[in-house]
């Protein structure tokens, strides 16, 4: 897989489900890459874990992407913490107010899209 539009529509139908009762490892393992489709597939493959309630792997790949310099991951981030925040909003919340302030906008941006707009502005304006 060699863009974006290819890892977003697959990755977490093919490795997603394959690991979700394995070790994650090789997620990481594709996050801590210097390969940025490896790193988007690492981040989008948790969706599937995402939709089975399971959060662990996603906030920790976040933290390892969270200083990413392109922002194609940082959409992939963002994404993923706001399909976290559509099934546990506290969580997702907790998340973001301990890292909000070292996010790149645009994962910032997407992860709150859908919080009420005086939230959104708090954590826009570093008021969280």
């Amino acid at each position: 897989m060699n863009n974006w539009d290819l890892i977003d529509s697959s990755a977490h139908k093919i490795l997603g489900v394959y690991l979700l009762d394995k070790d994650p490892k090789i997620l990481y393992d594709f996050a801590y890459s210097d390969n940025l489709w490896l790193q988007r597939v690492g981040m989008i493959s948790t969706f599937h874990f995402i939709r089975n309630f399971e959060f662990k792997d996603t906030f920790e790949i976040a933290k390892i992407l969270l200083h990413h310099d392109h922002h194609l991951i940082h959409k992939a981030v963002g994404w993923m913490l706001r399909e976290v925040g559509n099934r546990d909003f506290q969580k997702a919340y907790k998340f973001l107010k301990i890292h909000y302030s070292e996010m790149p906008r645009t994962m910032l941006r997407y992860a709150i899209e859908k919080y009420p707009e005086e939230t959104r502005q708090d954590f826009l304006k570093g008021r969280k």
